[in-house]
């Protein structure tokens, strides 16, 4: 009994040493779209069935359009071709997002 009333003690003394992630665990290989600030973002070519195809992620994540076409083409997939024009991108609610044009 004394064991358990230990490993007690012990597990509430430790429940709040480890602090959450202040952003999402993501796989190595998973495209990465948040940020904090608009400067987080770039834009970059993620690919697709068509072949390039832009998108907004964050600046430092990578990405994987060779593999992207290599996964179209073992499923026979194709897509509709064409692609957005991005001029500039911007943090929106902690995702990397294409900026609306601005008009004058």
């Amino acid at each position: 009994m004394r064991s358990v009333a230990s490993l007690l003690v012990l597990l509430l003394a430790c429940a709040g040493c480890a602090a959450a992630p202040a952003t999402p665990v993501r796989a190595a290989d998973e495209v990465d779209t948040h940020c904090r600030v608009d400067a987080d973002c770039v834009v970059k070519d993620v690919g697709n069935c068509c072949g390039r195809f832009p998108a907004c992620v964050n600046r430092d994540s990578p990405v994987f359009p060779e593999r992207v076409k290599a996964e179209c083409a073992r499923k026979g997939m194709q897509g509709v071709c064409g692609f957005p024009v991005i001029e500039a991108c911007a943090c929106v609610a902690g995702q990397c997002a294409a900026r609306e044009a601005q008009t004058e």
